[in-house]
């Protein structure tokens, strides 16, 4: 394939519209379109209308709203002590089994 055949041909600007936000921006695409809009360079371009733009998305308007975790951090806390408290109690008595067993080989010499 050559560089000629890369792009393909309806490759041309096109003007992409938030109406919710009032924002418009001028950029290159092949998207399909049956209207038209002038824009500031006097020009007419495809007008594409986008539902959600950089404009709008909570993302980057900093409006993003927090998840509450709070409950998600107190539960994984709770289950990170029971993990250790079960370690512990399994580590004691391993220890202790241990112990038993030196006691019961000392008394058969």
């Amino acid at each position: 394939m050559s560089k000629k055949e890369l792009h393909p041909k309806d490759y041309r600007f096109v003007v992409f519209s938030d109406e919710a936000a009032n924002f418009s921006f001028l950029t290159k695409s092949t998207a399909k379109s049956d209207e038209t809009v002038k824009w500031t360079d006097g020009n007419e371009y495809p007008l594409v209308k986008v539902q959600i733009s950089s404009a709008s998305h909570p993302f980057f308007t900093g409006e993003e709203k927090i998840i509450d975790t709070e409950g998600r951090v107190d539960r994984f806390k709770a289950r990170a002590k029971k993990a250790e408290e079960r370690k512990a109690a399994l580590s004691n008595k391993a220890k202790k089994a241990e112990k038993e067993a030196e006691k019961k080989a000392a008394k058969e010499e």
